[in-house]
């Protein structure tokens, strides 16, 4: 804490957001406030259908429904982690009301009726006593718009004493409730439960529908970001839109309001593309002494053998369906990268790509189990060499 005379502290808190205290003896004391620092996945999370990224036929069918009045009373929500199942019931139970509402004679836009939303987490709340308290908030009517809806996430998580309880509520619900499901993990949940419930399966977003949406955020962050940096965020996320924007954040911390693709491979120790292209190179040239120096440098970086053997068979497959027009659509890249695959691909026949994936995924099926791992990466990288010498290799 700091003291200050009075013209000291009014000169400082012209210039600062400040917070002023005054001690028992009338002394001012100064305390300079920080921004609370929002992340990405808080700050943009949608806030309506169209907002929702990549789930466009699952938000359909339930704006259809709300328009149609064909609303279930009960929904299961399940899919990976990240992909809008909380999101999509929040935007859900707003709707709800702000239709039935607009219905009786318009409806405040601005109103989120927060008070007919209850959210529940099953993994803290999960006994067959957690599950009767709902059961009876739920018999009482909303005091504001037509529905009370209840979002109970990771739904798996309940005893099976708790959805036994939940069973009869859950079929026969009071006309104003509502329940939303959600969970990760669908294969736990009973059948009795499933058969109650419109099952809504959300899927892992699509790299450029990711790409797309990180854009868009970095716009409004004024933030400058290389469009390849962007796919290896997408790509590492693994389908997960929360765990791309929080790599975003991560990144933006690390190198400002410039993100390059270097920078991004060097933050998130990713085997960077081009130690790939040079692999490739070297296979078709048949040079095993240049092979083994690169799987050389690859561990001296700190890289571990299987995810190298794993992303060169990634890259085979890459190459494939780079070699024609019918499959190119199916790579997943930016577009520098996606012209320096399509290159390669001229000089990669068919048969040898199918060859070497097929060695690079006995060695990924031997790898665990095998004593000395890097002989065997370094095996099968001679192996890879010797596919263009002796044609008659590659049915391995």
């Amino acid at each position: 804490m700091i003291f200050w005379s009075e013209p000291k502290l009014a000169q400082f808190t012209s210039n600062f957001e400040t917070k002023l205290i005054l001690t028992s003896h009338q002394r001012a004391i100064f305390v300079p406030l920080m921004d609370n620092f929002i992340v990405s996945a808080r700050k943009y999370r949608p806030t309506d259908w169209d907002s929702v990224v990549g789930q466009g036929s699952i938000t359909d069918t339930l704006q259809n429904a709300i328009d149609k009045n064909h609303l279930a009373q009960a929904f299961l929500f399940c899919g990976p982690r990240g992909v809008g199942k909380t999101t999509t019931a929040r935007i859900l139970a707003k709707a709800v009301n702000q239709e039935a509402l607009s219905k009786d004679g318009g409806v405040d836009e601005n109103e989120d009726f927060a008070f007919n939303i209850f959210e529940l987490d099953a993994a803290s709340n999960n006994t067959v006593d957690d599950i009767r308290n709902l059961i009876d908030q739920v018999r009482i009517p909303p005091q504001v718009g037509s529905y009370k809806v209840y979002i109970i996430d990771e739904v798996h998580m309940l005893s099976t004493a708790a959805f036994n309880a939940f069973l009869k509520t859950l079929e026969e619900p009071p006309a104003h409730a509502i329940f939303i499901l959600a969970t990760t993990e669908k294969h736990k949940i009973i059948p009795t439960i499933l058969s109650r419930c419109q099952v809504f399966d959300f899927h892992r977003i699509q790299i450029k529908d990711m790409v797309e949406h990180l854009k868009n955020v970095a716009s409004k962050e004024n933030v400058t970001a290389d469009e390849d940096a962007l796919h290896l965020i997408a790509e590492k996320a693994d389908g997960g839109m929360r765990d791309a924007l929080s790599i975003f954040d991560q990144m933006v911390s690390y190198s400002g309001n410039e993100i390059s693709y270097q920078e991004v491979i060097q933050n998130l120790n990713i085997l960077d593309y081009d130690y790939y292209f040079k692999t490739t190179d070297l296979v078709l040239d048949g040079n095993v002494q240049g092979l083994l120096n690169l799987f050389n440098e690859v561990l001296d970086n700190g890289f571990d053998g299987h995810i190298f053997i794993n992303g060169l068979s990634a890259h085979f497959r890459n190459l494939l369906v780079s070699s024609s027009d019918e499959t190119v659509k199916l790579l997943e890249a930016g577009d520098n990268i996606r012209q320096h695959y399509l290159d390669q691909a001229k000089s990669c026949d068919q048969d040898f790509l199918m060859a070497a994936i097929k060695l690079c995924t006995e060695c990924d099926f031997r790898y665990k189990s095998s004593k000395n791992q890097r002989l065997l990466v370094e095996l099968t990288l001679m192996q890879l060499a010797s596919i263009q010498k002796h044609p008659e290799k590659k049915n391995y």
